[in-house]
């Protein structure tokens, strides 16, 4: 048996997409023949779904659909040298994403509904370009300084690591914010960069140990989003 409270966290991460698969999938197994659930369910649902409006639509451009079909392709293929994939001349595929979907939006409304601090401009939802699963969100109360939060535990092989970049319309190219641990929440400076702006991309790549060893990003992209004004 599940306390009423235990009960609405279950809902409430259910609705946001953060449960593992086998989670999920007891949920909804649940869910015909448990009508306490499926209340807490139609709750959270209801309570998010108004700030979907926060994802502002993008018309994607009518190369998408070839664009994905070629980027799949690629991720399922083993690359001998990673630095001859430049996946930053992929970005126009990310043009289309809104914001990561309904899924990615509700953890934003979520942020929004349970924070004390002062609300963020700004934010963020990097999403795995596999499966489009929200994996971190960046959020960031002036345009000086982001947060990087992970909303779970991701696996870096021991020879690697996760480095943080960036890239604003009219940049010549991305800029590195450094090395991020996994499972590890992590505060960036902007002040030697222009402030944020809306549609500024984020994204995290699978480098060597040290980091890119060339100043961009040569490794298969782990999670990209982009940002969205919400004040």
């Amino acid at each position: 048996m599940t306390t009423e409270s235990e009960r609405d966290e279950l809902a409430s991460e259910y609705v946001l997409g953060t449960l593992s698969a086998e989670d999920r999938a007891d949920v909804q197994r649940r869910l015909p023949t448990d009508p306490e659930l499926r209340a807490a369910v139609d709750v959270w649902e209801r309570r998010l779904l108004d700030l979907t409006d926060l994802a502002e639509p993008q018309q994607p451009s009518p190369l998408l659909w070839p664009r994905i079909e070629r980027s799949v392709e690629r991720l399922t293929q083993k690359v001998s040298s990673p630095a001859q994939t430049s996946w930053w001349n992929l970005l126009p595929l990310w043009r289309g994403l809104s914001a990561a979907g309904l899924a990615a939006t509700l953890i934003l409304g979520s942020i929004l509904l349970t924070q004390t601090t002062p609300k963020p401009s700004y934010l963020v939802v990097l999403v795995a370009p596999q499966d489009k699963a929200p994996g971190w969100v960046i959020q960031a109360s002036n345009s000086h300084e982001i947060q990087l939060i992970p909303l779970g535990v991701v696996e870096v092989p021991a020879d690697k690591a996760l480095e943080f970049w960036t890239k604003a319309d009219g940049w010549q190219g991305p800029v590195s914010l450094g090395l991020v641990k996994p499972g590890q929440a992590l505060k960036v400076e902007l002040d030697k960069l222009p402030p944020l702006q809306p549609n500024q991309l984020f994204e995290l790549t699978l480098e060597g140990a040290n980091g890119s060893p060339i100043g961009k990003p040569t490794g298969p992209i782990q999670a990209i989003g982009r940002a969205v004004k919400v004040l």
